[in-house]
């Protein structure tokens, strides 16, 4: 018996070491500006952070499609760590914080979002990441990185034919036609809100709040002025205008229940209200102006108080799309004349390069 359990024993072992060394074995070298290997490792880590992402298992095939757009990322990094184009780490992390700052709908910092992640998940930052996008912290930024090199030395390589990109005035009004249904204002209202935190002292933020609504009462202070001295340091309260919908979420947002927020939509242009005395603030606030709902038109700006007219907006957002299809299939182009012979060392082609790849999913 104890010999047939260490016969197990080394066989598993043997088998781990297999499976180890399988994963070690290079499929390609790109060797255009250095030297530098894609592993089964590399490929599997890529191939697992698509499905993540799409929810499927990948054929052989596939996972074939995805080693070449990995050898074509690395050649054009490669290019670009030639051509002297890098992004430094800063735009990097930068970057990061912005998407994530996105999903989470509030600006964090990465230790404010690792703090996030663990209340809400009980997992870490890189576990979370490892879960949703089958990379690490570390493995997503490095992915980011070469795709920002790749796409800022494109850019460095196609100035002129980026700068002559432009939709058409027939390709902007049929995008209008198509989608004007989405071009609308809800009721809306701008109001000027003053809001004191609390903190430790409840009773100084209401004599503060109390002294902001006397003055702005009494005219003795402007908008600007409150909002000017909102801005300086140990000021105490932030001031500033607010554009709110008829919605319970702007209600969330104002601090007050929806009820409220329909009353205040009753309210004329001017009325100033008293002082709310809430668990953590004391707020007031004054309606500047009413938007009705309306559809837009091409002429009619996006948002009160901007200058981006409907045109403007779809113009811009057509010609980023433009943009962005152009530098996909740039970099395609590119790839494809860098990959030669002398840039690309396959170390695996055929039923070799296939047996490797016909792992199972998970």
């Amino acid at each position: 018996m104890k010999r047939l359990a260490l016969v197990c024993t080394v066989l598993i072992a043997a088998a781990a070491v297999a499976f180890s060394q399988s994963d070690l074995q290079v499929l390609a070298v790109i060797k255009l500006n250095k030297n530098e290997s894609i592993t089964v490792r590399q490929l599997k880590t890529r191939v697992e952070a698509y499905k993540k992402q799409t929810g499927k298992v990948f054929t052989v095939d596939e996972k074939k499609q995805i080693l070449d757009a990995l050898i074509d990322e690395k050649l054009v990094m490669q290019a670009a760590q030639k051509a002297g184009v890098s992004v430094p780490d800063s735009s990097v992390d930068q970057y990061f914080l912005q998407t994530m700052s996105q999903q989470v709908g509030k600006n964090v910092t990465e230790q404010e979002l690792n703090t996030l992640v663990q209340q809400q998940t009980k997992m870490s930052l890189d576990d979370y990441m490892k879960q949703q996008a089958g990379m690490t912290v570390a493995e997503y930024k490095e992915y980011l990185k070469a795709q920002l090199t790749a796409q800022q030395y494109i850019v460095s390589q196609r100035q002129s034919e980026l700068k002559a990109i432009a939709p058409s005035d027939d390709e902007i009004r049929s995008f209008y036609e198509l989608h004007k249904a989405s071009f609308v204002w809800s009721d809306m209202i701008k109001i000027f809100l003053v809001y004191v935190p609390k903190g430790t002292k409840p009773e100084d933020a209401k004599a503060k709040a109390t002294e902001l609504l006397n003055g702005y009462k009494d005219k003795k202070m402007t908008r600007d002025q409150i909002t000017v001295k909102s801005k300086a340091d140990g000021s105490g309260y932030q001031a500033g205008e607010m554009l709110i919908n008829k919605t319970e979420n702007s209600a969330s947002q104002l601090g007050v229940a929806y009820k409220d927020l329909l009353d205040l939509f009753t309210k004329d242009a001017g009325y100033v209200s008293d002082l709310q005395d809430n668990s953590t603030n004391c707020q007031f606030y004054s309606v500047i102006e009413k938007y009705a709902a309306k559809m837009l038109t091409l002429s009619d700006v996006v948002q009160p108080g901007t200058t981006v007219t409907v045109y403007d907006y779809i113009k811009q957002n057509l010609a980023q799309q433009k943009q962005m299809e152009y530098l996909q299939n740039a970099a395609t182009e590119i790839s494809k004349t860098l990959d030669t012979p002398d840039n690309v060392d396959r170390k695996k082609t055929g039923a070799d390069l296939d047996k490797l790849l016909a792992w199972e999913g998970k």
